[in-house]
């Protein structure tokens, strides 16, 4: 996988900002099925924040760029999803300052940093989160795709589809108690919003980079 730079995160946390904006009643509607109507609601306001002050971020480095979002982001949202996605943009910067190439390797590191500021600041297990059902899975299949020497399409469908199947899998989950990443207990047959939010989201950014 080619190394990357910061006009390859600014397309990613574009395009996560637009489909929030663009699905925000999708989304809204996911959740109702869970009976949490925040995620809609909040990933909209805070990526709104992100749209409106996109030319004034500073382009210096990748680390800053994204504490930059993250601050935007936590000015914004609330409930539950709104330290969540802050915290995980935080931990994406502080990864990226450890290296001088955005490389598979490190954006690899900079998605488990990610999930690990979510698992930290949802003061949950893993197991429990409904955005890290999608995501932690699919980074273990980015790391295999980079250690099997796949080029950068190859690893970007297939961190894709792992995301999608950890998605439609929430479908067959049994309800849990207690808070999971945006909703609280899940209902045993429905789709989990989170992982589906994150699914739509990274579906619009692989099928967005395939086009340029």
């Amino acid at each position: 996988m080619t190394a990357t730079d910061l006009a390859d995160v600014e397309y990613v946390v574009r395009t996560l900002a637009q489909t929030a904006v663009d699905k925000e009643k999708e989304f809204g509607d996911l959740d109702a099925v869970v009976g949490d109507g925040d995620l809609g609601y909040s990933l909209a306001r805070g990526f709104e924040k992100v749209l409106q002050d996109w030319e004034s971020f500073k382009r210096d480095d990748v680390p800053t760029f994204l504490q930059q979002i993250a601050l935007a982001i936590s000015s914004r949202i609330g409930g539950t999803s709104g330290p969540l996605w802050g915290t995980a943009f935080l931990r994406a910067s502080a990864a990226a300052k450890t290296v001088d190439t955005i490389d598979g390797a490190a954006a690899v590191s900079m998605l488990r940093a990610a999930a690990e500021g979510m698992m930290a600041r949802g003061g949950a297990s893993l197991g429990d989160k409904t955005l890290l059902d999608a995501l932690v899975p699919a980074t273990d299949e980015l790391e295999r795709q980079l250690a099997a020497d796949a080029g950068a399409a190859e690893c970007r469908a297939a961190f894709a589809k792992t995301v999608r199947e950890c998605a439609d899998a929430t479908s067959t989950l049994e309800a849990k108690r207690g808070r999971a990443s945006y909703s609280g207990e899940r209902s045993i047959g429905s789709p989990d919003a989170g992982a589906v939010a994150i699914a739509i989201m990274i579906e619009r950014i692989t099928e967005g980079w395939d086009q340029r």
